[in-house]
This record gives C-alpha cells, sequence and structure tokens, in this order.
C-alpha cells in the first residue's frame, strides 16, 4: 500500500474528481488519471483508479437506475466492449500519448461546435441519433478507456446531441461505464496489475470515492439542463486541453 502523503494530496482531489464524473459532471473525471500519472507510473495509476471506478459505478448506477436510456447502451455497449478487446490487444503498439492528444482536440473541437449550434439554435446534426455513428463512438470509447480510462469525451460526442435530461445522462453514462469497467477487469487481471499494493491503496481511497459520488449525484439533480449541459461543454474543453498539454509535455 502506498503511504507517501505527497501521493495522497494528489490522489483525493483525483478521486473526487472522478466522483463528481460519476455523479452526473461527465468530463471533469477525465483529469484525474493524468494527475496520478505525474506522481506514479501510468500502469500503476490506472491499476489503482479501476477498482475506485467500479465502486463508484455502484453508487452512480443506484442512484439513476430509473433514468437511463436503454436504446443508447445497446448502441453503444457491444461496440464498446470490442473497443477494450482491440486497447487489449494493441497496448503494447499503441502510443498513449498520441490517443491521448488526439482525443483531447476533438472534445475541444465537439464541444466548441455544441456551443455554436445551440447559440443559434440550430437543429442537431442527424448523426447525433444514428445507430452506426453510435458504435463507432462506443468502440472509441471502449479503447480510450482500455488504454487510459478516457472513454468519456467519445461517448459524450454521441449521446450529448440526443438532448437527454441531465440526470437521464448521468444515468445512461453510469450504466455504460459500469459494465465498460467490469469488461476491462480480466484484461487488468492478465496484465498482473491488480498487485496487493494497489488493491490496499484503492481500498483506503474507497470513502472518498463513495461520498464525492453521492455529491455528485446530489448536485446533479439541482442543475437546471441549460447551464448543466454549458458546464459540461466547458469541462469538455477543459480536459480536451489538459490530455493535449499531456501529450505534448511527455
Amino acid at each position: 500500500m502506498i503511504t507517501d502523503p505527497v501521493f495522497y494530496a494528489v490522489a483525493v482531489p483525483a478521486v473526487v474528481l472522478l466522483g463528481l464524473s460519476k455523479g452526473g459532471f461527465s468530463g471533469v473525471g477525465a483529469v484525474s488519471m493524468p494527475l496520478l500519472a505525474l506522481i506514479i507510473s501510468p500502469v500503476q495509476a490506472a491499476a489503482i483508479l479501476l477498482p475506485i471506478l467500479i465502486l463508484q459505478d455502484l453508487v452512480g448506477v443506484w442512484a439513476f437506475r430509473s433514468v437511463w436510456d436503454r436504446r443508447i447502451i445497446l448502441i453503444t455497449l457491444p461496440a464498446a466492449a470490442l473497443g477494450i478487446l482491440l486497447g487489449y490487444l494493441l497496448a503494447a503498439q499503441v502510443s498513449v500519448n498520441v490517443v491521448l492528444g488526439l482525443l483531447g482536440a476533438l472534445s475541444i473541437l465537439f464541444a466548441l461546435q455544441r456551443i455554436w449550434v445551440e447559440r443559434r439554435g440550430a437543429i442537431t446534426a442527424p448523426g447525433g441519433s444514428n445507430p452506426i455513428v453510435g458504435a463507432a463512438f462506443g468502440a472509441a470509447s471502449g479503447f480510450t478507456s482500455q488504454i487510459a480510462h478516457a472513454g468519456g469525451p467519445p461517448f459524450s460526442m454521441w449521446v450529448l446531441p440526443q438532448g437527454l435530461s441531465p440526470a437521464a445522462l448521468a444515468g445512461t453514462t453510469a450504466v455504460f461505464f459500469a459494465a465498460v469497467n467490469w469488461i476491462k477487469v480480466p484484461a487488468y487481471i492478465a496484465l498482473g496489475q491488480f498487485t496487493p499494493d494497489n488493491l490496499l491503496t484503492a481500498a483506503a481511497l474507497a470513502p472518498v470515492a463513495i461520498l464525492s459520488t453521492m455529491a455528485g449525484v446530489w448536485l446533479v439533480r439541482r442543475v437546471p439542463a441549460e447551464p448543466f449541459y454549458r458546464l459540461v461543454y466547458a469541462l469538455m474543453i477543459l480536459t480536451g486541453a489538459q490530455l493535449v498539454w499531456r501529450a505534448f509535455a511527455a
């Protein structure tokens, strides 16, 4: 188990951000993995975060169990499983920094485009509901989630234009990533990343994970839809900028 106070000074805020993301503020949690990677190896950071993500998923799914969109899950989840498999098989050949850089740039462009469209009152693009497009984004989400726990932006790029309520968006996101994170478990076991030290460190952070997710659930139920989406777009821009910075700083 990690006992360095400097680690927890970074890990606690990172887990809080993940909790707020799981509670409904999609996007902000993508900063957590890069934060931890500043002080420990990315591989160890991913191994510590996965049990925490699974625990937070349970809270999110329970809180929004009656408001998730089944059609979106049926379209995206099978493709996400394929993306996870590809991420596992190609992990040694793929540059994580290149993937994160491209992902960050796409996140920024998407958020800016959505802000522009909504300010003009334009109609959502037809691709927003196309199941083939949805499956493609689902596969991209599974792939980037396996590589670096960064599946949020691709998923959001397809789901946000659907115009779900904040609660339905939070519920659909919670169900999708709850399944995705469990699908990733065999790959992490096969790679030998669930060491006793990593699991004990994750357990030490578990109370923070639960409380921060509950806080996110409480907040998202009280934020009106329009400001909520503006906040999500802003978080996507900030997260995208951070991912691009990480890619070029490496």
